[in-house]
């Protein structure tokens, strides 16, 4: 979408430094943003504290909601990477989906595998075990973002989106991941630019090795099946 979009910046373009608020949970929204530069957090409060829902990178877009439905903004988004954002309002957004069949296109795309992961984040919490939880997320994120490495699959994710994902608290996740990791089924966080064995750049995110998805996936039917049996 960035290809389509970047000579708009000079009309609807704005730099957001890292720690701008762009909106707030429960406000009346008026526009939605594309990030061409930087990254973004969705938080949204759950049981009196910020849970991440998603730390979007360059290409994404969010905010659409408000323009599509005219309801509140279910989330907050805060720039926690110096960034640049076109801010579409719905006269503008209605342009460019009428004029650009291929921008219709990839918006309908990623609305659908948002609603993937909603989904995907429903049956997680679902789930009553902690380790389980964990798991089922890592094995998703595996099988949709993640980037082979010498080292195993990169999972770009961090230890409070993952925290958000699963509906637990940040310590909680820790403790299962430092479990999994003892157990050799993750490595601790890393990042992307360390594994290539190049210089990290401003693109470079940290998150989580999988030396063999497929062992992950062992463990995970063990726990399915412990819950499904109440084994000890």
């Amino acid at each position: 979408m960035i290809g389509e979009l970047g000579t708009l910046y000079e009309r609807f373009g704005r730099a957001a430094p890292a720690g701008t608020v762009l909106f707030h949970e429960g406000e009346a929204g008026h526009d939605m943003y594309v990030i061409q530069s930087g990254r973004v957090e969705l938080r949204r409060k759950v049981k009196d504290r910020d849970s991440v829902l998603a730390v979007l990178p360059p290409g994404e877009f969010f905010g659409e909601m408000a323009i599509l439905n005219n309801r509140p903004r279910s989330a907050t988004a805060v720039v926690v990477e110096d960034a640049r954002l076109l801010v579409i309002g719905p006269r503008t957004f209605e342009a460019m989906i009428r004029g650009s069949a291929e921008i219709a296109v990839r918006m309908i795309k990623k609305l659908s595998a948002r609603i993937d992961q909603s989904n995907q984040q429903i049956e997680t919490l679902l789930l009553r075990d902690s380790n389980h939880r964990v798991v089922h997320v890592l094995r998703n994120v595996a099988e949709s973002l993640g980037r082979p490495t010498d080292a195993g699959v990169f999972i770009p994710i961090s230890l409070g989106e993952l925290a958000g994902r699963v509906g637990l608290e940040d310590h909680e996740v820790a403790d299962v991941l430092e479990r999994l990791a003892q157990a050799k089924l993750i490595q601790a966080a890393v990042y992307e630019a360390d594994l290539m064995g190049v210089a990290p750049g401003d693109e470079d995110a940290g998150g989580y090795v999988i030396p063999e998805v497929g062992r992950l996936q062992d463990f995970l039917e063990f726990l399915e099946m412990k819950e499904r049996f109440g084994a000890g």
